[in-house]
């Protein structure tokens, strides 16, 4: 296990700030479509109760013309600290979205100008307003002057190899009143693939004031560490390392505030909690809680014998009672297999 230099070390051990807010870890939870729902964000909050955690990110678009607050909006007013992720490309609706996610809870606001998807680039939104950067300013300057939360941006390093443009980018959002910055360190055309280009984090880093937030293969504690170390960044954000580990945020936490390494759930632990995440996005969502569960309880189910046969199971679970079924089925398989495991070594 790699150790942080004693300089880092030393700066990260006090509380993040954004703007008016502080936050007790440098450790946040990245916002992901149709994931990060109150389920989820409750799962990841019991294992890192002072990180920031992040709704999915809501077209402004669709809440200007919807009479009522969707679902994904929703926040615990238990769940602090908090923030609502938009997207868009027009400045007056992002701003009247934003009033509405600080009526909603809403401790800052944060804007997606990184997304990938073609679903979202093609309207204006995500990372297309890497290209666009006088709409990105607009953008932040209008939700700043609209709510008293701060505001904050999370982008990539550009739209591809010959359009790495981060650093006049992040300057720029900076300058129009940007209190954080996360940046992914992937071009748009990258997508998901290849390397996270953390030394481009690092660039970042040296010509903003605020504080900077690396994003972009955090797996684990390991990959944690040297993130920081070679970013120099103010902390850190979990995304796809949380899918069926929402033990992820807090084991990075734990270390940071201690300097040591929490155990890593065992294989039925991790089932144990795939059981109550399905129950609980039953009583949360009902029907379709069950629908979406099926690709949560995919992810749980990697890493030990027998996980290919028990995801194609989960795949195609259409009650609660019929996933909890096949998961303590394949608990009492792990139970037999350690004991037998124990008996052999044993003769």
């Amino acid at each position: 296990m790699n150790k942080l230099s004693p300089a880092l070390e030393s700066r990260l051990s006090t509380p993040l700030k954004i703007g008016s807010v502080e936050i007790q870890s440098r450790v946040l939870q990245s916002p992901l479509s149709g994931v990060t729902d109150l389920v989820f964000r409750r799962l990841v909050r019991r294992y890192a109760p002072d990180s920031m955690m992040y709704t999915e990110m809501i077209s402004a678009t669709e809440l200007h013309h919807l009479k009522e607050l969707p679902k994904i909006m929703e926040v615990d007013p238990q769940e602090r600290p908090i923030s609502i992720q938009l997207f868009d490309c027009r400045p007056d609706f992002l701003a009247e979205a934003a009033q509405k996610a600080v009526a909603e809870g809403a401790d800052t606001i944060d804007i997606n100008m990184g997304c990938p998807v073609n679903k979202i680039t093609k309207k204006g939104g995500g990372s297309s307003l890497l290209r666009q950067p006088e709409v990105a300013a607009a953008i932040v300057k209008e939700v700043v002057n609209a709510v008293d939360v701060p505001v904050t941006v999370k982008t990539r390093i550009g739209w591809n190899d010959e359009e790495i443009t981060i650093l006049d980018f992040a300057k720029t959002m900076q300058n129009c009143g940007a209190q954080m910055i996360t940046v992914h360190g992937r071009t748009r055309a990258q997508g998901y693939n290849g390397n996270s280009r953390w030394e481009w984090i690092a660039r970042v880093k040296e010509v903003l004031d605020i504080p900077v937030i690396a994003n972009g293969d955090i797996f684990s504690v390991e990959s944690a560490i040297e993130c920081l170390e070679v970013t120099g960044a103010d902390g850190v954000m979990c995304s796809r390392g949380t899918l069926g580990y929402p033990f992820l945020v807090g084991e990075i936490d734990y270390f940071l505030k201690t300097g040591q390494i929490l155990p890593a759930p065992t294989p039925i632990g991790k089932l144990e909690c795939a059981k109550e995440h399905l129950q609980a996005l039953y009583n949360y969502k009902g029907k379709q809680g069950i629908q979406q569960a099926r690709k949560h309880m995919a992810w749980y189910a990697k890493g030990f014998a027998g996980a290919a046969d028990l995801r194609s199971q989960l795949s195609l679970i259409d009650t609660v009672q019929h996933g909890i079924e096949i998961i303590d089925r394949a608990i009492i398989e792990l139970n037999n297999s350690n004991k037998t495991s124990v008996c052999n070594k044993a003769t």
